[in-house]
């Protein structure tokens, strides 16, 4: 915690967990100190697609950012050396979510270099098209430890500060396919609709503590992931959307940037569907 101290009156700022910079004063042997407390944002699964987006727009808005990245080092830093260069704060840890260890590690490096993580983005996640008896245990099991496990792991890790200053923001990222299930992609789906069981359980534990949960259910955005199914089939999303196109991981960042400011402050438990209408 860094203290400023004058001879009459001095207002400071801490960045808390709604995001926005508010004003903080104690008293010290009848002498008015601002208190600024630092802390950050950590979103997973960062170096590219969608939480790359959520990790520029949140460093942008004020936020020191830890990016973590799992198999695209040279992504994470890029996208750091991005944020330096236009005026914001962070760092690239490297993590597979699903191995708590590395999840602890990844949360204490940020605590040590930027502060207490007290807004937490659970991005990661892998996906893929397979037909349902053709799932093995090695693959349900991973999408499960990545797109579920990871969340939890995430989760463990910052909570305990979260609950002892009773403040905080968790987003998870969940997808449309949680909603309403997607043919050959059984293992994502259920692993999306877990998610967001866990958005709303929580937020209802963690509300007497002054942490807001939510979540963004993304329709089809124009990412890495997505291009795999080929430039026909893109098109064909594209046409199913009532807004005419498909979403950019932009769309995403901005709905994130508000779940997580002070205008959603009485907002939690919630998913936001964000889609371009794809499931009205």
């Amino acid at each position: 915690m860094i203290l400023s101290l004058d001879k009459h009156f001095f207002t400071g700022y801490s960045n808390l967990a709604d995001g926005c910079p508010r004003r903080e004063s104690v008293e010290h042997g009848g002498i008015y100190m601002a208190v600024r407390q630092r802390v950050a944002a950590l979103v997973t699964g960062s170096s590219r697609g969608i939480g790359r987006a959520i990790a520029l727009r949140l460093a942008l808005d004020g936020w020191p950012v830890c990016v973590n990245w799992h198999e695209r080092r040279d992504a994470g830093e890029s996208l750091v050396r991005e944020i330096r260069a236009r005026g914001g704060e962070a760092i690239a840890v490297g993590a597979d979510v699903s191995d708590m260890g590395a999840v602890s590690h990844m949360v204490h490096e940020a605590e040590t270099r930027l502060g207490p993580v007290e807004l937490l983005v659970n991005n990661a996640g892998v996906a893929g098209q397979c037909l349902f008896q053709d799932i093995t245990d090695e693959l349900w099991k991973r999408y499960f430890a990545v797109n579920l496990g990871g969340a939890r792991n995430s989760i463990r890790a910052v909570l305990p500060h979260m609950l002892h200053e009773k403040r905080g923001c968790i987003l998870n990222i969940s997808s449309i396919w949680g909603l309403r299930g997607a043919s050959c992609e059984t293992a994502y789906a259920c692993t999306k609709a877990a998610l967001i069981a866990l958005t709303r359980s929580l937020a209802l534990e963690l509300a007497p503590s002054g942490i807001r949960v939510n979540c963004i259910a993304p329709g089809v955005v124009d990412t890495d992931m997505v291009q795999v199914l080929g430039a026909e089939t893109l098109r064909d999303l594209a046409e199913r959307t009532p807004l005419g196109r498909l979403g950019t991981p932009e769309d995403i960042a901005q709905a994130a940037a508000f779940l997580c400011s002070e205008g959603a402050s009485f907002v939690t438990g919630q998913v936001l569907t964000a889609d371009g209408g794809f499931i009205i």
